[in-house]
């Protein structure tokens, strides 16, 4: 399975907003991916209830694992993450 790690870029963490757009770009990807804080169960990413849960801050790392043939959406997930999602257009 594939697996990426990162750490969280957006100065306000993963707040209702960022998690919304992670959660949203997960779930249309059509994979089945997880999100996880080091030392935690991981979580359905494409949860926005469960990624808020998870209270990820600014520096925070996370580990993504993705189902076979996820390597591509991985890497924009991580890509996200290591952004400032704030200032993603609505």
């Amino acid at each position: 399975m594939p697996q990426r790690q990162t750490t969280i870029a957006n100065l306000t963490g993963l707040h209702a907003r960022p998690a919304a757009l992670f959660a949203k770009k997960a779930a249309a990807s059509g994979h089945a991916i997880t999100i996880a804080r080091a030392g935690e169960a991981p979580i359905d990413a494409s949860s926005i209830l469960m990624i808020m849960g998870l209270g990820l801050s600014h520096g925070d790392d996370v580990t993504l694992v993705g189902d076979d043939g996820s390597d591509q959406i991985l890497d924009e997930l991580v890509e996200m993450l290591e952004s400032d999602l704030d200032s993603v257009p609505a």
